[in-house]
């Protein structure tokens, strides 16, 4: 399993830049040989020391407050901005309403990096399990909905073993192969579930969407499980998600599609995650193409106000001068900051995933055998 984060030292301090550590991140000379094979005996013995502990079982690995704000989480950017994000996603609705038509739609914009209903879209490749289906139906559906452009990074499959008979390994295979996946489908989810008389326990429930988001975090990847609705109507829609509140509740959010009349075109999709603002879009169908179109949204998506410290390092950081590295002090005056240089920091290491989703900008802050040392780097986004 890849960790995504990135930790800034094993033993975490904010403290001044000349602190010292057992991690060496530059090459050694010669004289400083016999320190360094000091410390990477005592690193090695601390390592011993901290896998003892952990085989207790009363350990209960924690993290204080001051290590959480000194650690620099590298997140993943959304793949549909204010829509669609990274971690695993409960689809749902009635049968025969159109889904697989929408789960080929977002698939196809995501591969194809091209906006969808307004949302800016990060281009990678999608791969969708289209189980109910065979490749006939699907050649036929796609040529209807967008004609003869096509996308050689969007992957069908109308087979795949179960969840825990196979299917892991053959995600993780795909995945492996093609490491700029960013959104697998599995439509639906029925058809990957092993068949038992504990079907729909809520510990059932919770333990198969638990295991598929293991998976999609691991890879920093967007899973989406295409589930059925009830017949019954409720107050909070997404208590119409067919089986227990297991699967949301195990899920990083859920989708509802609905439609008031079944012959109508008009449709509405409700949106409720971690990441993302809930939401309701007004949607219609095109009778010709059979593609969702965009009618309105509810209300206007809330947008974060511009932070001023991002927006100067942004200033600087560019095509031209697309680098930098050196101390949290010399930060200080390159940025201009009235900031102390472990507040600057703090703050650079809470708002990293926001530079790099915003601007591009890879924010990283490590503690080396001189002390520590904190870069910038503008990089290539595949938003397009």
């Amino acid at each position: 399993m890849i960790d995504k984060k990135e930790k800034t030292a094993p033993n975490v301090s904010v403290g001044a830049d000349t602190e010292q550590s057992i991690q060496k991140c530059t090459d050694n000379s010669i004289t400083d040989y016999d320190e360094n094979i000091k410390d990477l005996g005592e690193s090695f013995r601390e390592m011993q020391r901290e896998m003892l502990r952990q085989m207790d079982p009363s350990y209960m690995k924690t993290v204080s407050m001051s290590e959480l704000y000194d650690t620099v989480y590298q997140s993943n950017p959304p793949l549909i901005d204010g829509l669609l994000y990274p971690g695993t996603y409960i689809f749902a609705g009635a049968p025969k309403l159109g889904k697989s038509f929408l789960m080929a739609q977002l698939a196809y914009h995501i591969s194809t990096g091209t906006p969808l209903w307004n949302f800016p879209v990060r281009k990678g490749t999608a791969l969708y399990l289209a189980l109910e289906d065979d490749y006939r139906r699907l050649q036929e559906r796609l040529y209807r909905m967008f004609g003869t452009e096509s996308a050689d990074n969007l992957h069908f499959s109308v087979s795949a073993s179960q969840i825990g008979k196979g299917l892991d390994e053959q995600l993780q295979g795909f995945v492996t192969e093609r490491p700029d996946t960013k959104l697998i489908i599995i439509d639906t989810l029925q058809k990957v579930r092993e068949v038992g008389g504990d079907n729909y326990s809520y510990a059932n429930d919770y333990e198969i969407i638990t295991r598929l988001k293991k998976f999609a975090d691991s890879y920093g990847i967007c899973l989406l499980l295409v589930h059925h609705t009830r017949k019954q109507n409720a107050d909070d829609k997404f208590d119409m998600i067919s089986g227990t509140n297991g699967l949301l509740g195990a899920a990083d959010g859920g989708f509802i599609l609905r439609k008031e009349k079944r012959t109508s075109n008009a449709a509405t999709l409700e949106v409720s995650g971690r990441d993302q603002p809930d939401q309701k879009i007004y949607l219609n169908r095109n009778p010709k193409t059979l593609v969702w179109e965009l009618e309105k949204t509810e209300t206007e998506l809330w947008k974060q106000p511009p932070e001023p410290l991002l927006e100067n390092i942004a200033d600087k950081i560019t095509g031209e001068k697309s680098e930098w590295q050196g101390t949290p002090t010399e930060l200080v005056d390159f940025l201009g900051v009235d900031m102390k240089a472990n507040a600057l920091t703090m703050k650079l290491n809470i708002n990293a995933g926001r530079l790099f989703n915003e601007y591009g900008i890879r924010y990283q802050n490590k503690r080396c055998h001189d002390g520590r040392r904190v870069s910038l780097a503008l990089e290539q986004r595949d938003d397009a």
